[in-house]
């Protein structure tokens, strides 16, 4: 059985993790899986938007998994931290647009990996939450740094600092969600959310997306020449010439993604 498993359809993959017995926990071997899942779709012309999900009924993902970090050592578990922290840094960076779609728990690594993920979807009967403070340790795979600048300083240590857990409309209202669902609608919402970004040029996707993510970490200026650089890059394209071509013969256009 494959620790994580990929779908691919119209454009859009996929991604299950698949450990349901285990609440879709990540230990190594599905951390590194999910990596080199990752690493394929990052480069695969096929795929424009990626869906992360987890198996079963019950959970997103719990976060890392703690029978197994009971039996680690020391620097296996630093082997581990930086090794989660990789893995959702090569989400965080996918050209593609990325949406998480929360089917249930998402607590710990787990809600790191949806906070890594551009958009978030939820079914609306869900608990998550950067909750490692009630463990003694803190978030290590980027709740720190992507939580504030999401909803903010004050929220954010809020929320970490209290190992709150949030339903899903309570995350809705602080800005962690952008949709809440019912559950039998999640999957078929993601891939509405999806096609509404598929109708448009998926090279002015990346780029717009690539301007937003790299500007928003730097001043003003410096994220205007970013956003000139990126636009300059969708000049050439065929795709664009099809834009002009269709608007001019009153139809849709059929982008390439060259």
């Amino acid at each position: 059985m494959s620790l994580v498993t990929c779908k691919i359809k119209n454009y859009v993959a996929l991604v299950t993790i698949n450990r349901a017995d285990s609440l879709n926990a990540f230990n190594y071997e599905t951390l590194t899986t999910l990596q080199e899942t990752v690493a394929e779709l990052r480069t695969n012309r096929e795929v424009r938007t990626i869906i992360f999900t987890g198996a079963g009924e019950k959970a997103f993902s719990v976060g890392a998994d703690l029978k197994e970090r009971k039996g680690l050592s020391e620097e296996e578990v630093k082997r581990n931290v930086y090794k989660i922290g990789d893995v959702f840094n090569d989400i965080d960076t996918l050209p593609q647009p990325t949406i998480a779609a929360l089917n249930g728990y998402a607590f710990g690594g787990g809600m790191e990996l949806a906070l890594a993920c551009d958009f978030r979807i939820s079914i609306d009967k869900t608990l998550m939450g950067l909750t490692e403070t009630s463990l003694a340790i803190i978030p290590g795979a980027g709740g720190t740094q992507r939580l504030p600048r999401l909803i903010g300083e004050t929220k954010a240590l809020e929320l970490i600092l209290t190992a709150k857990r949030l339903t899903a409309q309570e995350a809705y209202q602080y800005g962690l969600v952008n949709k809440v669902v019912e559950k039998e609608r999640l999957i078929e919402a993601c891939f509405e959310f999806a096609e509404a970004m598929l109708a448009n040029g998926p090279i002015a996707l990346q780029q717009a997306k690539f301007a937003i993510k790299q500007g928003m970490n730097t001043d003003l200026q410096t994220g205007l020449q970013i956003e000139r650089k990126a636009y300059e890059i969708t000049i050439p394209t065929e795709d664009r010439l099809e834009a002009l071509q269709a608007f001019n013969e009153k139809r849709k256009p059929k982008y390439k993604g060259r």
